[in-house]
């Protein structure tokens, strides 16, 4: 739903404001040159403005005969531009699509870290469809978009330009947890990252680039991690022939998430020693790795190892397992 396109709404207000304005000149009139009180004056105006033929409220002069015709003229128009706006608003759906994006908005709002999907390309679909699957909340940002496309009906799909910061602020970016912009420009992308970062200090800003000169300008602009599709992809190739069984799992390992596999990151809320909460015993998951205070990875850590409050913990577990964990080291 375009957050611009609201042509067909502003028409209706207008229309509805040309008779309001209509009916308020009438009633000034009628005040003014008949001497009419308020009722009265309200009275006939509606009378003349509806053409229902009731009689006077007392004989008219002539100027009053004058004022008359001019309003009864000047109602047929607006009544009959009203009517004609209105019926198109009705008919063509705009007031359905008015109605959805009032919900959409409203849905929006409640929101709390969910993603913003900035472009729907090939990338763009594909990090919504993996978002999707894990239930977490995307909105996506596309242009022009073709509201014939299939599309997941779990996607909150907003018609924009993804630059414009009061686009970004409709779609709650102030409680969103992350956005990922995958615009085909990079200049664009570059400015994403800046209005994202300006309008939530701490998103987790994700981002693509097209060129190797880009990559300094995003991470300047805030990004926090900048994807490179055509390097990925070639990398990815060349491992496909040095070790492609590694490859494959390594795949199926961040990509895959369902109730028997899954791989999920844990912030420590208090110091934890890994050797005292015996997670293998009680929770049945794997410790892959500790991400410390200082963005370097432990792997595979020694049982002793303390656990810093604040760092993260990436562990490996069907959906039961890693509830467990969560409970065990909040």
């Amino acid at each position: 739903m375009s957050s611009i396109d609201d042509f067909s709404f502003n028409a209706t207000r207008k229309a509805f404001l040309l008779v309001l304005g209509i009916l308020l000149f009438g009633v000034a009139g009628y005040i003014l040159i008949e001497d009419y009180t308020l009722l009265e004056a309200v009275y006939m105006t509606v009378i003349t403005m509806s053409t229902v033929g009731f009689s006077e409220v007392r004989p008219l002069s002539d100027h009053g005969r004058i004022f008359t015709m001019i309003l009864i003229l000047s109602s047929l128009s607006v009544f009959t531009y009203f009517i004609t706006i209105f019926s198109k608003f009705i008919l063509d759906g705009d007031f359905i699509n008015q109605y959805r994006k009032y919900k959409m908005l409203q849905k929006i709002s409640s929101l709390q870290n969910h993603v913003i999907i900035c472009g729907f390309g090939r990338n763009g679909r594909e990090a919504a469809a993996v978002l999707i699957s894990s239930g977490v909340d995307v909105i996506v940002i596309e242009e022009k978009s073709n509201k014939t496309e299939s599309y997941d009906p779990r996607i909150i799909m907003v018609d924009g330009d993804a630059t414009k910061d009061e686009l970004l602020v409709q779609c709650n970016i102030a409680n969103a947890k992350s956005i990922i912009t995958t615009l085909p420009n990079d200049a664009d992308n570059v400015y994403v990252a800046l209005a994202a970062r300006e309008l939530n200090s701490v998103i987790t800003i994700i981002s693509r680039a097209s060129n190797d000169v880009s990559v300094k300008k995003l991470k300047t602009a805030g990004a926090n991690n900048i994807i490179m599709p055509d390097k990925l992809g070639g990398a990815q190739m060349a491992t496909l022939v040095l070790s492609p069984d590694i490859k494959e799992l390594l795949d199926i390992m961040s990509i895959q998430n369902n109730e028997e596999f899954s791989i999920k990151e844990f912030i420590v809320p208090r110091e934890l020693n890994l050797a005292e909460l015996n997670i293998r015993r009680k929770t049945g998951s794997t410790i892959l790795a500790i991400k410390n205070k200082q963005m370097d990875y432990v792997l595979n850590p020694i049982l002793n190892v303390p656990i810093l409050e604040g760092e993260k913990v990436i562990a490996m577990g069907n959906k039961k397992q890693l509830a467990d964990l969560g409970e065990l080291i909040k």
